[in-house]
């Protein structure tokens, strides 16, 4: 073969291989287990608990749905204290607020420049005051992380009739959001309402990420690349017994974990007068964290500031109510698997309260087992699982089971772990237990296997 003839196949073969190597690189997963969370995801799983909060002239005119009519002067709450929301937010266990900023009437609680239907037109600190920035300001006092919802349906804004000129109004309003308030952690993104009009998506998220590139973004299912987190596609707060982090459409894969929202008073976000009935009880509450936090999903729960500006009184005790139930429940000094018989270090990292540590299947496996053994029998009634997530949700099938003193007895079965995973069973009596995964897609990592008596308590 001639030189030049050989020289230019093999100039064709390098190009054509280096083209394939680089799109295999930067390919779409194409399968569930290959896709893996971002740094900034697994932080905010381990978070699991936030609350979001509306406030605004629905408050003053017991109103679920603002029309965009009301007069900011009917914006005046007298005692306005969003530390004293924090003091109930931070007793009930959440580690994250997010303040809607703006809700559907387009009244904004911060000063904005874009429009005079703020804050700054109400009385309310003679038109001085900043809602968002005293809240942000108090979060981190009381060191939770903050974020805002910014809602994209407008019913005030004249702009709203006109995509392109709204689209640049609502990208103004989120430069402030985002360059104004410290860091945020989540930032609410939904498509209610929209009488026509066609959101522009990717301009949003390009102006967020200018100057939040860390913000996680909740977005509906059907916001699908532009999402982050999930809504869990009901508002009773109740996700679904197996839970997957990675979710298809079209073909696509991505880490999407699942955010359940429900508010503190059934049915209703905003306060009302006269409406004491309405409020979760405590049993309620149990229930909605084992069926959101307990399977896998964050609970984000809406409270709901009165018109004085305060967290009505029976919320703030409810509050703390539900933080000292859920840690007499599953608190460290309650965890039963402290109390197991020294053995393997490796399982001791799945047995000691640190989320920090893990153990690990061997590498390669897709069955394993991790068991716990006591000195004496013990009684417990539910079971504890988390599932390190670095490396992907790996857990497809699993069994709770006791050693009977002849046989492996199941107590409890599942599919899926992920962040969390509660099983609540009939009272049991054993001195070993173990975590017996069934099928994993590659080697198990467990951070936590913790078992409980509680309905004892």
């Amino acid at each position: 073969m001639h030189l030049r003839v050989f020289l230019k196949l093999t100039q064709k073969t390098f190009l054509a291989v280096f083209a394939l190597l680089f799109t295999a690189s930067f390919a779409t997963p194409q399968n569930f287990v290959d896709v893996k969370p971002s740094p900034q995801q697994v932080a905010w799983q381990d978070l699991e608990f936030g609350v979001i909060i509306h406030f605004g002239p629905n408050t003053f005119m017991d109103r679920e749905w603002g029309d965009g009519t009301a007069d900011p002067k009917v914006f005046n709450p007298t005692a306005f204290d969003p530390e004293q929301w924090m003091r109930g937010i931070k007793a009930a266990g959440a580690k994250y607020v997010v303040m809607v900023a703006k809700h559907h009437d387009g009244f904004c609680l911060w000063p904005t420049e874009q429009t005079n239907y703020s804050v700054k037109s109400s009385p309310w600190r003679n038109g001085k005051g900043d809602i968002v920035g005293e809240v942000a300001a108090a979060a981190r006092k009381y060191d939770l992380k903050f974020g805002v919802y910014l809602s994209p349906w407008d019913r005030h804004e004249p702009r709203y009739s006109n995509s392109t000129e709204y689209d640049k109004y609502y990208a103004a309003e989120l430069d402030e959001l985002a360059q104004n308030y410290g860091e945020l952690t989540e930032f609410w993104l939904d498509g209610a309402g929209s009488a026509g009009h066609v959101y522009n998506f990717p301009k949003i998220i390009e102006e967020l990420r200018t100057y939040q590139p860390n913000t996680l973004v909740f977005a509906d299912t059907g916001l699908f690349e532009y999402g982050d987190i999930r809504w869990v596609g009901n508002e009773a707060g109740i996700v679904a017994p197996d839970n997957w982090n990675v979710i298809d459409r079209h073909g696509y894969l991505r880490w999407r974990p699942a955010e359940a929202d429900t508010p503190l008073r059934k049915l209703h976000w905003f306060w009302h007068p006269n409406d004491e009935a309405s409020l979760k009880s405590l049993p309620d509450l149990l229930t909605l964290y084992d069926q959101t936090i307990g399977r896998g999903g964050q609970l984000m729960l809406g409270l709901a500031p009165d018109n004085r500006g305060l967290l009505p009184d029976n919320d703030a005790e409810r509050l703390k109510e539900f933080g000292a139930a859920i840690s007499n429940r599953y608190g460290a000094a309650k965890n039963l698997s402290r109390q197991h018989t020294r053995q393997d270090p490796d399982v001791g990292r799945a047995l000691d309260n640190d989320p920090a540590t893990f153990w690990s299947a061997p590498r390669g496996s897709h069955h394993s087992t991790l068991e716990v053994s006591f000195a004496k029998p013990i009684n417990f009634d539910h079971a504890l699982i988390t599932e390190r997530l670095a490396n992907g949700q790996n857990v497809q099938s699993f069994r709770i089971e006791i050693w009977d003193g002849t046989n492996w007895k199941s107590v409890a079965a599942g599919h899926s772990i992920g962040h969390k995973r509660i099983e609540t069973f009939p009272a049991q009596t054993a001195s070993r237990v173990r975590l017996n995964i069934l099928s994993s897609t590659d080697a198990a990592e467990i951070r936590e296997f913790q078992l409980f008596s509680i309905n004892d308590q």
